[in-house]
């Protein structure tokens, strides 16, 4: 395929095209947060729906500051930008909290944001604590801290007086069936929407039996501003900060693999400035975030295999993109369509998303050396750690309530002590071996 580098070859109704081919590729991981989040916290729809809408504006915003760029912050490549799924765990821990809810989720967003705005030129000098088997645990450990989710959803939903009913378990099944004959059959854009359009058909078939309610779509306007701290102003916690910030540094490691593996798709070799530049922009998009009642930001690794597969390297179509997502933020009636989504449909999608999740993470193990057995330690005890929270939900109940953000969270968990394990096990290592180990991960997530 050929690839396009220049701008200028590229008409409005082209850039439009493919900025719409963009937002459809991300569009079922960026709107999987707030669903997942508005489950757990127990949201009413016009809550979840609110915050399906905040999301995709801020992370518009988000994408139009990675890619324009302005002084020092930007690293304007082809990215787009959505929430991280590892703010998820610390995130539930916040929001269940009653002192703290979703303010204190946005307020810990905000300071998590100004503190990678602020250490973003010091991360390039930290890669040496985050070789593939800590970045690789960690990952796993996302993906199977997100399982329960899936198979709860598949179940009909936390709460549902008909958990496990055999037609909600059929309607999953035949989701994840639909997105897998996607995945086998289909080839290019299609293959790379398979999970939106699993989505689509299990809300049509969902439709078709009755068990989809669009009261609420009438009363929803057609357009609607996101005005900041919708649900008040932002509360800080210490405890709920540091758990973010973990999570900020943690997702600029993610970040610098893409980064670089991005750059050398584009023939753009990324420097440690350009880096900075990249990591202040997902700061900064995750402050919007909080401001804009959303989550921490980050740029998606999708972009490595979307940019490789459909061969467009110009920056212009993810800034159309996040114009686009924009738009669709503005527009409470898509919000309620996206929010009445049954949660039996969301678990077919849930354990494909979620399940490679933590096979990326596996693939990410796969490069380290499993012969050491001090790297077998760091990942066994790292995911045992990680695994306490799922497993046995009440075993920190009584230690410090305000810890909870951090001792309630198996991703946070499973960081931690794989940092701290291959530091005692294998000490530091190279900053320049860990950005190829970094470049060459990402490269492998092309599908």
């Amino acid at each position: 395929m050929k690839s396009i580098h220049i701008e200028k070859k590229m008409n409005a109704p082209t850039l439009l095209l493919l900025g719409a081919q963009h937002v459809m590729v991300m569009y079922a991981g960026a709107i999987a947060i707030p669903l997942v989040l508005g489950a757990a916290l127990g949201l009413p729809k016009d809550q979840i729906a609110f915050l399906i809408s905040a999301d995709l504006f801020a992370c518009g915003i988000a994408t139009l500051i990675q890619c324009i760029g302005f002084k020092g912050v930007g690293i304007r490549l082809p990215v787009m930008m959505g929430v991280t799924f590892t703010a998820i765990g610390p995130m539930i821990a916040i929001g269940s909290d009653p002192q703290a809810g979703l303010p204190g989720v946005f307020g810990a967003t905000i300071a998590a944001g100004i503190f990678g705005v602020l250490v973003a030129p010091l991360v390039g000098k930290m890669l040496r604590f985050f070789p593939p088997v800590v970045t690789g645990t960690e990952i796993l450990a996302v993906g199977l801290s997100l399982m329960g989710v899936a198979a709860a959803w598949s179940a009909g939903g936390y709460g549902n007086p008909d958990f496990g009913s055999p037609l909600y378990l059929s309607i999953a099944g035949l989701v994840l069936i639909s997105v897998l004959a996607l995945v086998r059959f289909t080839t290019g854009f299609l293959n790379n929407i398979a999970i939106l359009l699993g989505l689509i058909g299990g809300f049509i078939v969902s439709s078709a039996v009755g068990l989809v309610s669009l009261n609420e779509l009438s009363d929803a306007p057609l357009f609607g501003l996101i005005l900041p701290f919708h649900f008040g102003l932002p509360k800080f916690s210490f405890w709920a900060i540091a758990a973010m910030c973990i999570v900020m540094l943690v997702t600029f490691i993610e970040s610098t693999g893409m980064f670089l593996a991005l750059g050398e798709i584009v023939d753009k070799p990324v420097s440690e400035k350009d880096l900075v530049r990249g990591f202040r922009a997902d700061g900064a998009g995750t402050v919007i975030g909080g401001i804009f009642n959303t989550f921490p930001y980050t740029s998606y690794a999708q972009n490595v295999g979307l940019v490789s597969v459909t061969g467009v390297k110009s920056r212009w179509v993810c800034v159309v993109a996040g114009v686009i997502l924009m738009v669709l933020g503005l527009s409470p009636k898509m919000a309620v369509l996206v929010a009445s989504i049954p949660p039996f449909v969301l678990g077919g999608v849930g354990i494909v998303m979620f399940g490679m999740v933590a096979a990326t993470g596996i693939k990410v193990l796969a490069r380290v050396n499993l012969k050491n057995v001090y790297n077998l330690y760091v990942i066994a005890i790292s995911i045992g750690l990680g695994m306490i929270p799922v497993v046995m939900p009440k075993f920190f109940s009584k230690l410090p309530h305000e810890l909870a953000p951090i001792l309630e969270s198996p991703i946070l968990l499973t960081a931690i002590s794989a940092i701290l394990l291959n530091l005692f096990f294998n000490g530091l290592g190279d900053d320049n071996s860990a950005r190829i180990e970094l470049m060459e991960v990402a490269k492998d997530s092309e599908p």
